[in-house]
């Protein structure tokens, strides 16, 4: 197999929303689905394109209650083509033979392939070619170019070439008693003879969108002039192509399509800048080579060089592909989020939840310009997050679950479970640790980077303020004299309110209070770090005192963490006196019980009663902190180091894996002390969106942050790449299983080369002008390197050299 290429065989519509979801093609500022050019959304297709950062909001009465539901919009469908012979019907693939159907996606080069033979009623044999792109450096364009052979007939054919308006959001199926019609207003109209403009605006947040398409056709290689015709249907523009076909003879339509907003930059108005990019684009040809370049530029900051099998090959390289798409050069001047599906589909809305915890460390060392950006996505709402602390009773800045346009809290409050048909309420809204991944994910974007502007304008505030909302969100427990938290659901998320109890949230969630030991701790750090002046201003306008940073100091040392048993910290109080749930016998009578919450709640009973989980919860802990940070937050608290095998054993246990995270999580603490286990769970991150793990999931959406949590882990996990106390620390532990790794980072403005074998590694600086030397640390060993200079690890014993070759 080629493991820079995924293919689908044959046409299968009960597969068509994973694949139009896994061939999505995008560039950060907008993205389209895998769909036919022919197809609308009728329950097997389903068309979708989305731009980063447009929402609109839609008011639905549910249940007796009004809900108000912010959604990413399924913009203008651009591809529409299709084709009649004679006058007979539009070209319909279940209407015809099929012959062959193919459909390639070159992740190497962000180009879509669709092959087709089939033979119609009147026994003519026809063969289609279509290629798309959508470009990555000339963000708005992207291209469709069909090629048509009549192998065995002769006669006329009209090509329908347009832009469909007639879309709504309708790609999540327990979402459709929702409001979905989120564009009002179009209007369309022909500005040349092959260029139509459709252009509507969103109902409630009133961006306007344009969108452009101009065609050429072309008989056996020779531009012509058909003599289009306009057709309008509802919202639909097209132009008709009459043609007159030959045998053998090849007929060729490009289409060229321009995407604008009324959000983008440097820009007068969406569809004057839509008509004047196709007016002055090049061919589909000049523009899809142009378009390879500019990946190939990206896949070289992103090098990944892998020995492994070509599956886990193609699996790796596919979320890389997507990740990119998702968030790309393109991104940084956007006021974009990580969507948690992507720009892929529907599902959750296109919400950000903290998906950016778990893809940031890949951008960090690699696009730190990007990292930054999706970090500034969070600053600029900061007052909306003041706002909601202010609002619930709290001081700081109180970050929502999910996030949209401006910041507000887009959590639903009630959401359907589809296996009982019954809407529920919802009380997500209390994970109030989305806070601390923020600050975390500052924090460690600093380290990184170097990038000391970025943390002294925009990152310590952040952090301050968030430090100020966790430290308000405690209270002093006189009985057990330590400090509390109360009311708030972890991770887990199968946990939202003790059995029989009225009001929603657990206390003294473990992920939760740990890491607000950690905040407090860093907050102090902080203000410790900050220039003379900066934290001066700081302190000056968030009027921090001494008696606030003295209880900050307080809760670092003070905060209560549960624990049970001999040395199990407890996911949240009283989580041990939960049932203990018959997982096997769920396993027997349902199979797949990733979704155990949805299975219980359907036999009316409840997962808040026992002990089960979704997904990691207090394992988290491990994933973000190493054995080290953590044994000095408990032992500062005046706990002690418990056994991390012991409690990755006890949880392992109770988890459902309700979410691909799980996967991802399991595989990084497993790592270290249970190899084989640990790959088990790296295969299942590599699973679960190519073979759908989920059984339907991937047709909404793939999962972004698992498929980045792959990258991260050969990365930091199994190559053992971190950045702390100043140096770019290497501990590799490779499994022997996935050969040698070759892999291309930036560190503190350096271009790095890393080579990890086993329990070896190799460092490489960039030749070129001089920079600073930096650091590097395996083991007791520590070298600074300068441009040019290499490494050597074996975690005993380094070795130095100026020619990286001499050590191949």
């Amino acid at each position: 197999m080629n493991p820079w290429q995924l293919d689908f065989r044959g046409f299968d519509p009960h597969d068509e929303g994973r694949r139009e979801a896994l061939c999505t093609l995008g560039n950060g500022y907008f993205a389209t689905r895998g769909a036919a050019p022919e197809s609308r959304a009728d329950g097997v297709h389903y068309p979708g394109t989305y731009v980063a950062g447009c929402y609109d909001r839609l008011t639905t009465t549910i249940a007796g209650q009004e809900v108000q539901n912010e959604s990413l919009v399924n913009m203008p469908n651009w591809l529409p083509v299709t084709f009649r012979i004679d006058e007979g019907a539009w070209f319909d693939p279940a209407q015809v033979q099929l012959l062959d159907h193919e459909q390639e996606l070159d992740l190497e080069r962000g180009i879509l392939v669709r092959r087709l033979r089939f033979r119609d009623e009147q026994a003519r044999t026809t063969r289609i070619v279509q290629r798309r792109f959508v470009h990555m450096s000339r963000p708005h364009l992207a291209g469709l170019e069909t090629t048509l052979v009549a192998e065995d007939w002769s006669g006329p054919m009209t090509f329908r070439c347009g832009i469909d308006g007639r879309v709504t959001n309708c790609g999540v199926e327990r979402y459709r008693d929702l409001a979905g019609r989120h564009l009002v207003e179009h209007q369309s109209f022909e500005v040349a003879p092959n260029i139509a403009v459709l252009h509507a605006r969103t109902s409630q947040s009133r961006i306007r969108v344009a969108e452009a398409a101009r065609l050429r056709v072309f008989v056996a290689g020779e531009l012509i002039d058909p003599g289009p015709s306009l057709v309008r249907q509802d919202d639909l523009i097209a132009h008709d192509i009459p043609l007159d076909v030959e045998q053998n003879a090849e007929v060729r339509v490009e289409k060229i399509v321009s995407l604008h907003t009324s959000l983008d930059r440097a820009s007068t108005e969406p569809v004057t800048e839509a008509v004047d990019d196709v007016r002055d684009a090049a061919g589909f040809d000049d523009l899809a080579r142009s378009h390879s370049l500019a990946w190939a530029h990206l896949h070289g900051k992103f090098h990944c060089g892998l020995s492994m099998s070509g599956p886990a090959q193609q699996a790796v390289h596919l979320h890389l592909f997507h990740l990119l798409q998702t968030t790309s050069p393109n991104t940084v001047d956007l006021d974009a989020g990580i969507p948690a599906r992507g720009l892929h589909g529907e599902a959750y809305r296109g919400h950000i939840f903290w998906d950016e915890l778990f893809v940031l460390p890949t951008l960090d060392l690699r696009l730190p310009a990007l990292a930054r950006a999706l970090l500034l996505y969070r600053y600029r709402r900061l007052q909306q997050a003041r706002k909601a602390a202010r609002d619930a009773g709290f001081a700081g800045a109180m970050f929502p679950w999910q996030s949209g346009s401006n910041g507000r809290e887009e959590t639903q409050r009630m959401h359907l479970n589809p296996r009982s048909g019954r809407w529920l309420p919802d009380h997500t809204h209390l994970q109030r640790h989305i806070g601390l991944a923020v600050a975390h994910n500052v924090w460690h974007y600093h380290r990184a980077s170097g990038d000391e502007e970025f943390f002294v304008d925009f990152g310590a505030e952040m952090i301050l303020e968030i430090a100020r909302f966790f430290t308000s969100l405690t209270h002093y427990d006189r009985s057990r004299d330590r400090y509390v938290i109360r009311g708030v659901v972890g991770p887990d998320e199968y946990h939202t309110a003790y059995p029989g109890r009225d009001r929603p949230g657990i206390d003294n969630n473990a992920y939760t209070n740990i890491m607000t030991a950690w905040l407090c701790r860093t907050a102090v750090h902080v203000l410790r770090e900050l220039p003379d002046q900066r934290r001066g201003e700081l302190v000056d306008a968030l009027e921090i005192r001494h008696p606030e940073i003295d209880r900050w100091k307080r809760i670092s040392q003070r905060i209560f963490v549960p624990f049970h048993g001999d040395g199990i910290i407890s996911q949240f109080d009283g989580y041990d006196r939960l049932a203990e749930l018959d997982w096997d016998a769920y396993r027997q009578r349902y199979g797949d019980i990733q979704r155990l919450d949805r299975i219980l709640e359907a036999e009316n009973d409840d997962p808040n009663r026992y002990q089960a989980s979704k997904q990691a919860d207090v394992l988290m802990l491990f994933y973000l902190l190493s054995a080290e940070e953590l044994g000095e937050i408990l032992g500062g608290l005046g706990y002690p180091m418990p056994s991390i095998p012991d409690n990755i054993e006890y949880y392992l246990k109770r988890t459902s894996h309700g979410s691909t995270l799980s996967a991802v999580v399991h595989a990084w603490v497993l790592a270290r002390s249970q190899r084989h286990r640990a790959l088990e769970f790296f295969d299942d991150v590599l699973a679960s969106d190519i073979h759908d793990t989920q059984h339907g999931t991937t047709a909404e959406g793939i999962h972004l942050a698992a498929m980045s949590g792959s990258i991260d882990l050969l990365q930091r996990c199994f190559a053992g790449i971190e950045i702390r106390d100043g140096a770019l620390h290497l501990n590799p532990l490779w499994p022997s299983e996935l050969g040698p790794l070759g892999l291309s980072i930036r560190y503190q403005g350096q271009p790095v080369t890393i080579e990890v074998t086993g329990r070896t590694a190799t460092i490489r600086t960039s030749p070129g002008r001089k920079r600073a030397p930096i650091t590097c640390t395996c083991g007791t060993r520590t070298v600074c390197l300068g441009p040019g200079e290499t490494a050597r690890f074996s975690l005993e014993h380094p070795i130095r050299g100026a020619d990286p070759t001499s050590l191949a």
